[in-house]
């Protein structure tokens, strides 16, 4: 009678045996696998040693021989004890786990996985979640066709996230999705709920909704403040803990007030709808103020928008602030007029849209200008202050100030403990995982990509966080599947900025135009990107009415809710 003492011992040598062998292994676990066959493969060796297996749900179709050979070949490093042609028959509960099995042997482990094909070996099922490892734990691992037993926990409902769990509904593994809010945001849209050209709604759509048809789909709506790496589980702000197999980081990013984090509250920016709804407050309360204004010194300091930052974002809210002056309320003021507004767009670099190419850039300014939006370059705003902005020497008197000149990541991130870049992204590996940590992606604003020629990192635009969302679901099938990991490669779909009615312009691979055509690309781009027919219909209905009669059909004032006091 031999004696040996593992972390895990897995019973059953199939494929979900044979794959927890190389997860456990890749993890600095030792492993035995326990099988009543003569060989590895289990009864997938034996029933289909040549007919196509795992072929659905976007699995490559792959023989039953040669998985198992996949699967022997990459636990090989990690040198798992195989014992073959015995069954587990006693169990021994203690500090450890003590199996006996028909040939006298006795092992000892921490953890068991149990997969299948076990005899009289019957212990019990825990509750769903729980740890499996570290905590002396007895599971049962789903056959392949039903669960694979993985965890895949998913920290926000952006683009990345949303689309890699769509990608996942078909896949045998668990997924979480985790997000602050209870919907997606269609943030490039984003600026038009805050110059009230959309509401709210139009733009967004509730996560739950998004997946209800995915069974093997979960949504918690919470906070992730930290990650334990090493415990491989995430720490909610309600003090809730979640283990992940794969863990997947998409939690977004917020605007960079570049070391002045105190000129938020005079200068909000725009990534969510509560941003939106405040900026498009403040812009609706500017020419209400106005109207009530006798001195006219005081009354052109509300009538002065100062926008911050001239990339897509503020290219867009500048020409859509001149739009609602010019032609939305140009009749509904009876002591102002709201065409006398001046706006001013401040970018500190030489030329509006530096990511685009020069022409395109001129183009843009143009437009703008022709909207009348004063614009200035190479002009650093140094401070805000109530009712000013200081900006190269120049004191502007001002109510209303809008910030779109920088991004800054996720503070989660830096839970992590890895190297971040200068705006706190992590620096990724090529398949967009964290370096040590192939369980651990990092998507879509919160990654530095630094493996794309051609690119410094990836930009910061939907497009981009989409592919990384594809990327990941690929690699958690690729490793299902015993497939090796492909490095992640964007496909620039080119990119359009809108500054106003019948005004855009457009750097995609194969035009690239301003003016009305671009506008037309712009619209139908972003109505084919929006989720759900709803909100398609209304905001292509909505665009129509504003198009034909200049007006915009969402300026409601809102503010903080207080009781009334009787």
């Amino acid at each position: 009678m031999a004696e040996s003492s593992v972390d895990v011992l897995i019973v059953g040598a199939g494929p979900v045996g044979l794959f927890g062998a190389y997860y456990a292994g890749a993890r600095g676990l030792s492993t035995a696998v326990l099988d009543s066959l003569p060989e590895p493969g289990g009864q997938i060796t034996a029933m289909y040693p040549e007919k196509a297996i795992f072929d659905v749900a976007g699995f490559p179709a792959i023989r039953g021989r040669e998985l198992v050979s996949n699967l022997v070949a990459q636990a090989a490093p990690f040198s798992p004890g195989y014992l073959l042609g015995q069954q587990a028959i006693g169990l021994e509960r203690g500090d450890d786990f003590v199996v006996t099995t028909t040939a006298g042997d006795r092992v000892r482990a921490k953890a068991i996985i149990v997969t299948g094909g076990i005899g009289t070996f019957t212990p019990r099922p825990l509750p769903t979640g729980e740890e499996l490892l570290g905590h002396g734990v007895v599971h049962f691992v789903p056959k392949p066709d039903e669960y694979s037993g993985l965890d895949v926990v998913i920290v926000g409902g952006g683009f990345a996230g949303l689309y890699l769990a769509r990608d996942l509904a078909r896949v045998p593994v668990r997924v979480t999705l985790i997000d602050r809010t209870n919907h997606h945001l269609f943030q490039p849209m984003l600026y038009q709920v805050a110059t009230a050209a959309l509401s709210a709604p139009d733009i967004s759509y509730p996560i739950r909704s998004v997946v209800r048809r995915q069974g093997n789909t979960d949504v918690l709506l919470g906070e992730v403040v930290s990650v334990g790496l090493a415990s491989r589980e995430v720490v909610l702000s309600d003090g809730h803990r979640l283990g992940y197999d794969y863990l997947v980081l998409a939690p977004g990013a917020r605007h960079s007030y570049f070391s002045h984090p105190e000129w938020e509250l005079l200068a909000p920016g725009l990534k969510n709808l509560e941003d939106a709804g405040e900026v498009r407050r403040r812009i609706l309360l500017a020419f209400e103020r106005a109207e009530r204004e006798a001195d006219p010194v005081a009354r052109q300091r509300c009538l002065t928008f100062v926008v911050v930052g001239g990339g897509p974002t503020g290219v867009e809210v500048a020409g859509a602030i001149a739009e609602l002056a010019r032609f939305a309320l140009r009749r509904d003021f009876r002591r102002i007029d709201s065409r006398d507004a001046t706006i001013l767009l401040l970018e500190g670099g030489p030329r509006l849209l530096s990511s685009y190419p020069a022409r395109l850039s001129d183009r843009a300014k143009q437009q703008l200008r022709r909207l009348g939006v004063d614009v200035r370059t190479e002009t650093f705003v140094t401070d805000v202050e109530p009712g000013y902005v200081q900006a190269a020497g120049w004191r502007i008197p001002t109510d209303t100030v809008i910030w779109a000149a920088g991004n800054q990541a996720s503070p989660l991130l830096r839970t992590l403990g890895v190297s971040l870049d200068s705006q706190g992204r992590v620096l990724v590996q090529p398949d967009c995982t964290i370096p040590g940590h192939p369980e651990v992606f990092v998507l879509g604003d919160a990654a530095a990509y630094a493996h794309q020629p051609g690119y410094a990192f990836l930009p910061w635009i939907c497009p981009a966080a989409i592919q990384m969302g594809h990327h990941a679901a690929r690699v958690i099938k690729a490793d299902l599947a015993a497939k090796p990991r492909q490095p992640f490669r964007y496909h620039n779909k080119g990119q359009l900025a809108v500054i106003g009615r019948a005004r855009a312009v457009a750097d995609l691979p194969w035009i690239k135009t301003s003016g009305l055509s671009a506008w037309l690309l712009w619209v139908f781009v972003h109505i084919f990107f929006l989720i759900g027919f709803r909100n398609r219909v209304i905001v292509l209905f909505e665009w129509a009415w504003s198009y034909l009669t200049f007006q915009r059909g969402a300026r409601v004032i809102t503010g903080q809710w207080q009781a009334e006091q009787r």
